[in-house]
């Protein structure tokens, strides 16, 4: 008997990412994980309805409700993002002292606003008329652009931060903390890169035929498809480590070694 699977990479991703995300979801409420980490579970939820969305209402709407739908959801979820990464930050960085804080603080904002000023173009403000709705969903769509590079360059930042410093204060490696935190800096590293990679590719690439130009969209498929593959990874991650009590490997190996001793000794 032979099957016929006609399911595009795509399709498979979408299903991957959002069963694995109301396992997330599931995980964070039954081993109240949410009580701990309330905007970071509020973020979850909104990665879950704009999935619901591009499946239930791409190409269903016409076109200017469609993309304010979508560009809303893609703010609000920047905005939510923001508010996690400080979320994680305090929870990181219990035990420090102003003056790091302020540092800290800085110097990841110093280095995001680096990467927003130099990274993509601007538009001339002057030339900005926000006369008609397509002007400011083009406006809207701009923000969310920003936005998202600049929680990306934050997320890859506080990684380095938590994992460099993170166990002098009260985020070690196993804790939920530092897992989430790594988590989050993958997916950042993992969109980056696309993102470098096809604007790279955009600049040189000049197709001359329908052929090279549909290599040239795969190839950007291509590179999208491996970034949401890795957003699937991290989700199985979060699953994995936030299903275990923080420490668990660690007291089960002193358990382990415990015994080992008795035994030896007796």
């Amino acid at each position: 008997m032979h099957f016929n699977f006609n399911f595009s990479a795509v399709q498979i991703l979408w299903t991957l990412t959002f069963a694995a995300i109301l396992v997330l979801l599931v995980v964070l409420l039954g081993r109240d994980r949410a009580r701990r980490f309330p905007w970071f579970t509020t973020s979850v939820v909104i990665i879950g309805l704009r999935l619901l969305a591009s499946r239930l209402l791409f190409d269903r709407l016409a076109p200017i409700p469609m993309n304010t739908i979508f560009l809303s959801l893609a703010l609000i979820a920047g905005l939510v993002n923001i508010v996690v990464l400080v979320e994680l930050a305090l929870h990181a960085f219990a035990g420090a002292s102003r003056r790091a804080w302020m540092i800290t603080t800085l110097v990841l904002l110093g280095a995001s606003a680096i990467v927003l000023a130099f990274w993509g173009p601007w538009p001339a403000w002057k030339t900005l008329a926000l006369d008609s709705a397509l002007a400011w969903l083009r406006l809207v769509q701009f923000i969310t652009q920003k936005l998202d590079l600049m929680v990306d360059t934050l997320s890859i930042g506080l990684g380095i931060v938590v994992i460099a410093f993170g166990r002098r204060y009260a985020a070690p490696f196993r804790s939920h903390t530092q897992q989430i935190v790594i988590g989050l800096s993958t997916t950042a590293l993992a969109q980056t890169a696309a993102r470098a990679i096809w604007q790279a590719i955009a600049m040189h690439a000049a197709p001359t035929t329908q052929a090279e130009y549909e290599r040239v969209v795969g190839m950007q498929e291509k590179l999208y498809n491996a970034s949401s593959a890795v957003f699937v990874l991290v989700l199985v991650w979060w699953i994995v480590c936030l299903w275990r009590n923080e420490g668990e490997e660690r007291d089960k190996g002193k358990e382990g070694t415990t015994e080992a001793v008795y035994e030896a000794t007796s």
